[in-house]
């Protein structure tokens, strides 16, 4: 038994690693240090009794095909629509983006559901929603997605209608929300957008609340058929809402 004390090892070139043709072993207790990229070849197994920590994310299968998780808590499975920044059971909330339509003052609301699946938006002087886009949710297979906003009715009285919050009609656009809607499933070619109009219950119209500060809850619904993602006639929406909340009169 001998031992060899150096501080670096290359190969005879001196230009390369060294290859350990049998192997090496790590005593128990000490600890391997990789400053570079470690590459594993062939590996069967990996067992670690403690933490393995995996700073960048984590792929499953060939470039993540069968699945990630990201650096920040995002984790998605072929097969699953994307798991957003998991916390216990609670859903993390996002602030849906906004794009303006100049000439009518309105805003196209973007829900992107590689964020999560629940958004806030509050509604202000001269930003009403004219056009509802969901964009990269998961069309592998007949599945449903949904997307939920959080309104927040603007701080004073809106007169006169708020867009497509009321059902009287602005810039000649019919109203209630999910009258317009874009869908932009992810990993669609070609995909500028598929546009369509949301089913609501007893084919009215879903609107917001016209009082000051009310909170509205509208759920979007998204059914894919699995017949092909870039028909429009393969995707059916349906729209919810849950509103008008505002503190009661009763213990306040």
């Amino acid at each position: 038994m001998s031992e060899i004390r150096v501080d670096r090892i290359k190969d005879e070139a001196g230009t390369g690693a060294v290859e350990l043709s049998n192997g090496a072993t790590v005593p128990a207790g000490k600890t391997l240090t990789v400053s570079g990229t470690l590459t594993y070849e062939d590996v069967t197994n990996v067992d670690s009794l403690g933490i393995v920590t995996a700073r960048g994310g984590l792929e499953v299968g060939a470039a993540g095909v069968g699945g990630t998780v990201s650096s920040t808590g995002n984790v998605e499975f072929t097969g699953f629509t994307t798991i957003p920044k998991l916390s216990g059971t609670t859903e993390m909330v996002s602030v849906a983006s906004t794009t303006s339509i100049t000439a009518r003052k309105e805003v196209i609301l973007e829900l992107d559901c590689s964020k999560g699946t629940v958004f806030s938006h509050d509604l202000d002087e001269d930003g009403s929603v004219g056009i509802v886009s969901i964009k990269n949710f998961r069309v592998d297979t007949n599945s449903f997605t949904t997307a939920t906003v959080i309104f927040t009715q603007r701080p004073s009285t809106p007169t006169g209608g708020v867009g497509n919050t009321l059902p009287t009609a602005l810039s000649g656009n019919p109203g209630g929300i999910g009258t317009n809607i874009t869908l932009q499933p992810r990993n669609v070619a070609a995909n500028a957008g598929i546009s369509t109009n949301g089913r609501v219950g007893s084919a009215t119209t879903v609107v917001l609340s016209s009082t000051a500060k009310d909170l509205d809850i509208v759920t979007f619904g998204v059914h894919y058929n699995g017949s092909g993602a870039a028909t429009a006639a393969n995707y059916r929406v349906v729209v919810s809402k849950s509103g008008d909340f505002r503190f009661g009169s009763v213990g306040f």
